[in-house]
């Protein structure tokens, strides 16, 4: 029989997980001193169980997330300006303020969370901002425009830290960046789809006496609302108490010691022994310098990609192409980056090679905004399309990973927690940035705006290279005096 390996229940707030050796069949206490043991076999299983309930619930929000967030890019080819009254500048401004209103509420969203937990938290969001998606559907003029797009961003803020800090509390270290791979399956998933959906929806202009576009807000918001309901009634509070509103245990008590023990064992900073975040965590996180060339790396990669998002169809018409079938056309790239994500954080978890695989990402990526940057007065129009769908597929598989190479040097839960919601908050200040990017008296061709977005992904490019030299000196000193290494 296999040896067996011990470990303590954590009894109180100053005892961490004791470290074990290698073995086939591992044990923890109980209170009462009676040792439970599990094999390799039943933690592979109730992992599996945990993909079932925890991940598809999470997929389903972001997928509902993305559709509000960017169904106005394919408004705009349904003469969504011209209906609303609004220019092209107007329409960026508010594409700022949409950004801005999550990056305003990140952290105190992420503070909340902490405490409350996510089923109610992230539930309460998911209807919040789906109330909003839906009734700006009978927006008009600048003034309510502006207003919706604001309150849009409020309403999101904290919601994709708030998925990635809940996965961290489930999942160990080497299963992380292929769940947040996964997790953003749904934001991938979206992006392909939603023009999809778009195409046959826009159709809708005139029934009821409303345009397509006021029946895509319309259609896809009242789905966000189902799916808040949804969330609510069914996702777990936590490993600890894996019991839904509606009273569904998902595992017994046995299994969820089991659950609690393989992460905390894996990694004992995920011991949560407080319900607050604390001031010196949050000092922690914000002179960790480290941190500086991921989040630098994620604002200036990702702006050109809410470019992407708000004028990939316009760009394609300009092609040549017809109004409403360009909305189906941009989906191309966006399957092609559904795969590539998960082809990502697959790879980054079974090499463990994060830094590499997110410096790759980013290379690629701006290798094909170049491309289209040089053949941007080419009449050669499916070579100007093709670049531009290898463009939209390369903007963003290298994300996810990155996100997991952060939380998993996180020093704490709370760290991790804040940590998670300033990266979230650098991918939109990316949108902040990226909505100005192209200017109406730069169309249809966009020479400087393409021109800035080689800028931005080249010092991009650099960070990614920075911030792999930085964890390889640091851990050539923590490997001199045998210290924990640092994640790379």
């Amino acid at each position: 029989m296999a040896d067996e390996k011990k470990i303590a229940v954590l009894a109180d707030e100053k005892q961490i997980p004791a470290t074990e050796s290698q073995s086939s069949t591992k044990s923890i206490s109980e209170d009462e001193g009676q040792e439970i043991t599990w094999t390799e076999e039943e933690e592979q299983a109730l992992k599996r169980r945990v993909d079932l309930i925890i991940m598809p619930l999470l997929i389903l929000a972001f997928f509902a997330l993305q559709l509000d967030r960017g169904n106005i890019g394919n408004a705009l080819t349904d003469f969504f300006m011209r209906d609303v009254g609004i220019t092209q500048f107007q329409f960026n401004v508010g594409q700022q303020l949409l950004s801005a209103g999550i990056v305003i509420l990140e952290i105190p969203s992420n503070i909340i969370l902490y405490r409350l937990g996510p089923t109610l938290w992230i539930g309460c969001q998911i209807l919040a901002w789906g109330f909003v998606a839906t009734f700006q559907a009978f927006q008009k003029g600048l003034g309510p425009y502006l207003a919706t797009r604001l309150l849009l961003g409020l309403c999101e803020s904290g919601f994709i830290p708030a998925g990635l800090f809940t996965m961290t509390r489930w999942y160990k270290r080497e299963e992380t960046s292929k769940r947040f791979a996964i997790y953003f399956i749904g934001n991938f998933f979206a992006g392909a789809c939603s023009s999809l959906i778009a195409y046959g929806i826009l159709h809708m202009r005139g029934i009821g006496g409303l345009a397509g576009w006021q029946w895509l807000f319309l259609i896809e918001g009242a789905f966000t609302v189902l799916v808040g309901f949804l969330f609510i009634a069914m996702f777990p509070k936590s490993p600890a108490n894996p019991v839904s509103i509606l009273g569904i245990r998902y595992f017994n008590e046995r299994e969820s010691q089991i659950l609690q023990q393989r992460v905390l064992r894996d990694d004992p900073t995920k011991f949560q022994p407080r319900r607050n975040v604390t001031l010196g965590e949050v000092k922690d996180t914000f002179t960790n310098w480290r941190i500086l060339p991921h989040f630098l790396m994620a604002i200036l990669g990702l702006a050109p990609a809410h470019t992407m998002g708000s004028y990939a169809p316009s760009l394609v018409v300009s092609f040549g192409y017809d109004r409403l079938k360009s909305n189906a056309m941009v989906s191309i790239g966006s399957w092609i980056l559904f795969v590539l994500n998960l082809v990502w954080g697959y790879l980054a978890d079974k090499t463990g090679r994060r830094g590499l695989l997110v410096l790759l990402g980013v290379l690629f990526f701006w290798g094909f905004t170049l491309g289209s940057r040089l053949v941007v007065d080419s009449p050669n129009s499916n070579l100007r399309f093709g670049l531009l769908i290898a463009t939209i597929a390369f903007q963003a598989p290298w994300h996810a990973v990155n996100g997991s190479w952060l939380a998993l040097n996180a020093r704490s839960a709370g760290e991790r927690s804040i940590t998670m919601a300033i990266f979230v908050m650098s991918a939109n200040i990316a949108g902040i940035i990226g909505s100005q990017i192209f200017q109406a008296h730069d169309a249809p061709l966009y020479h400087t705006g393409w021109t800035v977005i080689i800028v931005l992904c080249s010092v991009s490019l650099a960070m990614a290279i920075t911030a792999n030299l930085q964890y390889w000196l640091l851990n050539k000193t923590q490997k001199r005096e045998g210290q924990d290494r640092y994640v790379w």
